[in-house]
């Protein structure tokens, strides 16, 4: 078996395969990455690939039996066409399973819309593809916010425009266990799993990160239009336009659903503060 990985040098692509070399050996996985001099560091075998690119995925998925087409992080209108290349190559090269790593939120309604809609779109173009599949649809990475905490430090507060809607976060660490089992196993075939843990607020969330890394924060919320405006002031119209989409979902509750995560492990996701505790703990 030979089980290869897009955006190999990518945080989720590295952690996968770091989890897969820990389960199947280094000589089994084949990291894709568009630079590969990224990914050498991964002890693996690195392939080029450029999701533009249709013909380097070709060379790049030969002898390859499974794949995983971790989602690109291109405008709405460019990742379908992206994609395609891949899941055609696939096709052309005979692999015979693509895992899909999709997201949760709401296909209508928010700024965040149109990336969930394209990745929604992937997934029936992976489920039409006649190969064998899986397709995760991931909750929101909580490493983006303990990344930022000095920023919340600085300002004493969490501000977003989340109100009390709840969020299933999840963590790279555990999502490289749940696409390592869902690539390495034929019983998941043809599912589709929220992936995620326990739903919690911003307020919960604050309180969380006070506990395990000593700040005092609290959760002060905003409205949608004035996060949306000041994200776009920091990041840039698309990336911060993304940004307080997301929160915008979760404010509306289209984060705070059942979670597939003990079907496609065989165990529960860690909870919310183990979570925080172990990422807290691996940086140390």
């Amino acid at each position: 078996m030979k089980v290869a990985v897009t955006s190999a040098s990518g945080k989720l692509g590295t952690a996968i395969i770091k989890e897969l070399v820990k389960n199947l050996g280094a000589e089994k996985i084949v990291g894709i990455a568009r630079t590969p001099s990224n990914a050498q560091q991964l002890g693996v075998e690195v392939r080029k690939g450029d999701y533009n690119e249709r013909g380097q995925f070709d060379a790049a998925l030969r002898g390859v039996d499974t794949v995983l087409l971790v989602s690109g992080m291109d405008a709405p209108d460019k990742r379908i066409g992206q994609h395609r290349n891949v899941i055609e190559a696939a096709k052309a090269n005979g692999v015979k399973k693509i895992v899909y790593t999709s997201i949760i939120g709401p296909e209508e309604g928010t700024a965040f819309s149109p990336i969930v809609q394209s990745n929604r779109q992937t997934e029936r173009d992976i489920q039409a593809s006649g190969l064998d599949y899986v397709i995760g649809r991931n909750g929101i990475y909580v490493e983006p916010d303990l990344e930022y905490i000095d920023h919340y430090v600085k300002d004493g507060k969490i501000t977003n425009c989340a109100g009390d809607g709840k969020c299933g976060y999840t963590s790279r660490p555990e999502l490289a266990r749940a696409y390592t089992a869902m690539l390495t196993n034929d019983r998941h075939n043809g599912q589709v799993y929220n992936l995620f843990g326990e739903a919690i607020t911003q307020s919960e969330l604050a309180d969380l990160i006070n506990k395990v890394y000593g700040t005092e924060l609290t959760y002060e919320p905003m409205s949608v239009k004035a996060y949306t405006a000041e994200r776009k002031a920091e990041l840039g119209e698309f990336i911060g336009t993304v940004i307080a989409g997301i929160y915008e979902g979760i404010r509306n509750g289209e984060n705070d659903l059942p979670s597939d995560f003990a079907r496609a492990t065989g165990r529960p996701h860690l909870k919310p503060l183990a979570m925080i505790e172990q990422i807290a703990a691996d940086k140390t």
